[in-house]
């Protein structure tokens, strides 16, 4: 699994353990849903660290509790 696939599993599990939709993650977060949607999007390849950061505020968690998952454990190489 690479980086921003591994960082939207971990918001598509968050917001499914929460039972938080995705408009309501970025109303919460100060972002358009349009913002959410796209990052959700598998042709986009990359995500803002201040988008995640916006995502981790609207949800009330920390950065280090964010990427404290086993999700992140394993990630492929980036450089090809």
């Amino acid at each position: 699994m690479r980086m921003k696939e591994a960082v939207v599993t971990r918001f598509q599990g968050i917001c499914r353990d929460r039972d938080i939709k995705y408009n309501e993650l970025a109303t919460r977060s100060g972002v358009t849903p349009s913002t959410v949607y796209s990052m959700m999007d598998d042709s986009r390849k990359d995500i803002s660290v201040v988008t995640v950061k916006k995502l981790c505020d609207g949800l009330g968690m920390s950065i280090p509790e964010f990427y404290n998952d086993a999700v992140f454990e394993g990630l492929e190489q980036e450089i090809q």
